[in-house]
C-alpha cells in the first residue's frame, strides 16, 4: 500500500543553501520526493517552494517531521506548513442569488474534483431561493443583513466559522462587502470571485457596464480577501473575447462561465497547497 503523501510549502528571504537544506532533511528522514518546485522572485529577495513527498523506507509521523524541520525554519526565517495531502479542508460558502457558482462547487465536490468537506453554505437570501437545489447534509443558515445590522451578521458568521471549525471561506457571488474587521480575520483564508478582469468595472451592472464600452474581452478574477476592496492578492483570471454581435445578455452568460471557472481553479489550488502569499501577490504552482 503507497505511503501517505505529504506536502511542504515555505517562504523566506532568499539565500544560498535553501533547497540543500530541505532536501538534505527529506533524505535524511527516509522520504522520497515526488515533486518540487521552486520560486525567486529577485524583486523582493524572497524565495517560495513547494515540495510533495512520501516515506521510501521507514514511516516517520507527521508531527516528528514537523518538529524535525522546526530548526531548518528557524534558521531560515521561513513561513512555512508541512500538511498530510488526505486531511481536506473545511470550508464555508457564502451566496447572494447567483447560484451559479455554488451549484457549480457543490458539483465539483461531489464528483471528487474540489477535496474539502463543506462545513455551511450562508446566504443573506431565504432557502427558498434556491429551492432547486439539493443540499444534502451540507446546513443552511439565512443570515440576513443590512447596514445596520452587519456588525451582528458578522459576528454571527465569524462564531460559525470558529463553532465548525471552517479552514477557508469561499464568497461564491456573495454580493456584500466586507468589513474591514471580517477581512482581516479571514487575511489568507478567504476566497472571492471578482465579476471581472481587474482593475475593471465596478459596481452594479458590470456586464451592462462593459456593453455600453464595447468592449473585447471580459474576464473574471479570484483573489483573496483584504480591506481593501477588491484589491486583495489575485490567485486566479481568465477572459473571454467579445464582438460586435454580443448581447448584454450573452456578456452575462459568458461571465457566468468565467467566474465558474475561475472560482474553481483558485480553490482547487489553495487546497492543494499551491498558493503562497508574496506581499499584495501570490505565487502560484501550477
Amino acid at each position: 500500500m503507497p505511503h501517505r503523501q505529504y506536502v511542504l510549502t515555505l517562504s523566506c528571504p532568499d539565500r544560498p543553501g535553501i533547497v540543500a537544506a530541505v532536501t538534505t532533511f527529506l533524505f535524511e528522514n527516509g522520504q522520497n520526493i515526488l515533486d518540487a518546485q521552486q520560486f525567486n522572485d529577485t524583486e523582493s529577495g524572497h524565495f517560495f517552494m513547494r515540495v510533495v513527498f512520501n516515506a521510501a523506507g521507514r514511516v516517520i509521523p507527521l508531527a516528528d517531521l514537523r518538529t524535525g524541520f522546526g530548526p531548518i525554519a528557524v534558521k531560515f526565517t521561513m513561513g512555512w506548513q508541512m500538511r498530510d495531502r488526505e486531511s481536506r479542508r473545511r470550508v464555508m460558502l457564502l451566496v447572494s442569488q447567483s447560484d451559479h457558482c455554488l451549484a457549480d462547487i457543490l458539483y465539483r465536490w461531489r464528483i471528487g474534483e474540489l477535496p474539502m468537506i463543506p462545513t455551511a453554505i450562508v446566504s443573506n437570501h431565504p432557502r427558498e431561493t434556491f429551492s432547486g437545489f439539493d443540499f444534502g447534509e451540507i446546513p443552511f443558515y439565512h443570515m440576513p443583513v443590512t447596514k445596520e445590522t452587519r456588525r451582528q451578521q458578522e459576528a454571527a458568521i465569524t462564531a460559525l466559522i470558529a463553532q465548525t471549525k471552517t479552514d477557508l471561506v469561499v464568497l461564491a457571488r456573495y454580493m456584500q462587502i466586507l468589513s474591514d474587521e471580517m477581512s482581516q480575520r479571514l487575511a489568507g483564508r478567504c476566497i472571492n470571485i471578482h465579476h471581472s478582469f481587474l482593475p475593471g468595472f465596478k459596481g452594479a451592472r458590470p456586464y451592462h457596464q462593459a456593453f455600453d464600452r464595447g468592449v473585447k474581452l471580459i474576464g473574471a478574477t479570484a483573489h483573496y480577501v483584504t480591506s481593501a476592496l477588491d484589491e486583495g492578492p489575485i490567485i486566479d483570471q481568465d477572459v473571454e473575447r467579445i464582438s460586435h454581435r454580443d448581447t448584454p445578455a450573452d456578456l452575462v452568460r459568458k461571465g457566468r462561465d468565467i467566474e465558474r471557472r475561475v472560482l474553481a481553479r483558485a480553490m482547487h489550488y489553495h487546497l492543494d497547497d499551491r498558493v503562497i502569499l508574496n506581499g499584495r501577490k501570490t505565487v502560484v504552482f501550477n
